[in-house]
């Protein structure tokens, strides 16, 4: 055996990517503070000819002419996201998901992700990871970075539409970043979502001393301090798209949209700020769904791209959340300003996430080292 071809690389499954930390949101917020930088200066590596898509994705035909081929369903497609992640990071991987919403028939979760990150040099694999908290976290993180520049520091009540996992982890980083938080509404679709949400915030936030079911977007949207549109699943028009209407915004709100949602006419004027986690990767849906972009790909940042187009907004109206972590643009101008921040979500942050806990594995001996090879057959 050679010990400069042999390869191993770490295994580690969804109880060892928690002794890890993945639930570790304060962790979670700076790391992806420190990645949005990263991106903003330039150092990181997506895919597409831009270098900046999202990832590559597999669909289903309405109709499939094959015996086995799956039919087009809610939520059903296959998804490759790759990246690559300078400064101290210096990994590359790649999240690798199915989804499907019937999955919740089976009582599992609606996508089922895994992770491998890489060497960079080499290309050798350093760790296959379970990813789903990976992702939920990352994912919850990015607006909890944004809260952190965007929203009232004295901020105390968040409204929040689809009480799902991606409702937790945004309102677990709401908190990171503003701890006076004492007040959740909530509009979800069913009782059951309802019950397992409100249970899960008593026992992980006791803090929260008012939780108020509502029954509308307005009642939702109206006094909150932080708004958040985290419902799953897609419409099939832009016009059942889940919207937000300026007249029922507090002043000085901060709206972060991580899913399909929609805007009035109002909240498109230029002293509504829009800021966006990374305009690259909006310009490149606008590439890959030409205009009009939002109605196929649902986040509000491609809604920005279309009044662009459209020459109803000037593209120095959407802003880098990157340009204002280093610096560069200014946060919170002043109380008034309501401010609506796109959340596209991106595999430089779960490369960013993972490189961070297997790092983590390593040092604290958790997971299985597995063998690829003692030495390549085929050298």
């Amino acid at each position: 055996m050679s010990e400069t071809t042999a390869i191993d690389f770490l295994y580690l499954s969804e109880p060892d990517m928690i002794r890890a930390g993945v639930t570790d949101m304060a962790a979670c917020v700076d790391t992806m503070e420190e990645t949005l930088a990263l991106l903003h200066a330039g150092d990181y590596r997506m895919a597409g000819a831009n270098n900046d898509s999202h990832g590559a994705m597999i669909g289903f035909p309405e109709q499939p002419a094959f015996p086995g081929m799956p039919a087009h369903g809610p939520d059903r497609r296959f998804m490759a996201m790759p990246a690559y992640l300078g400064g101290r990071f210096g990994t590359t991987g790649v999240k690798w998901y199915g989804s499907n919403a019937a999955n919740r028939d089976r009582g599992l979760p609606r996508s089922i992700h895994v992770f491998v990150l890489n060497d960079t040099e080499t290309g050798a694999p350093l760790a296959l990871m379970s990813a789903n908290l990976l992702s939920a976290y990352r994912t919850g993180a990015i607006p909890g970075v944004g809260a952190r520049h965007l929203a009232r520091p004295d901020a105390t009540t968040v409204g929040i539409l689809g009480p799902g996992v991606m409702a937790r982890t945004s309102l677990a980083a709401f908190l990171v970043a503003r701890p006076g938080i004492h007040t959740v509404k909530v509009l979800g679709r069913g009782e059951r979502s309802m019950r397992a949400f409100t249970t899960w915030l008593a026992e992980e936030f006791p803090q929260i001393s008012t939780v108020t079911p509502v029954s509308s977007v307005e009642e939702m949207v109206r006094g909150s301090d932080i708004v958040t549109f985290c419902a799953t699943g897609r419409a099939d028009t832009v016009a059942e798209f889940p919207t937000v209407r300026r007249e029922w915004v507090k002043p000085g709100a901060f709206l972060s949209m991580p899913a399909t949602c929609n805007i009035d006419d109002a909240l498109t004027a230029p002293d509504v700020r829009k800021v966006v986690d990374n305009s690259g990767m909006y310009e490149a849906w606008a590439a890959e769904f030409p205009y009009p972009t939002h109605p196929e790909v649902g986040i509000i940042g491609t809604k920005f791209t279309d009044l662009i187009a459209e020459g109803t907004m000037d593209r120095t109206q959407m802003e880098d959340i990157g340009a204002i972590i280093t610096g560069e643009a200014p946060g919170r101008k002043d109380d008034e300003e309501i401010v609506v921040f796109s959340v596209g979500g991106m595999p430089v942050e779960d490369v960013a996430w993972a490189t961070t806990l297997y790092r983590r594995a390593v040092a604290e001996g958790i997971g299985v080292r597995l063998n690829l090879w003692d030495a390549p057959a085929l050298a």
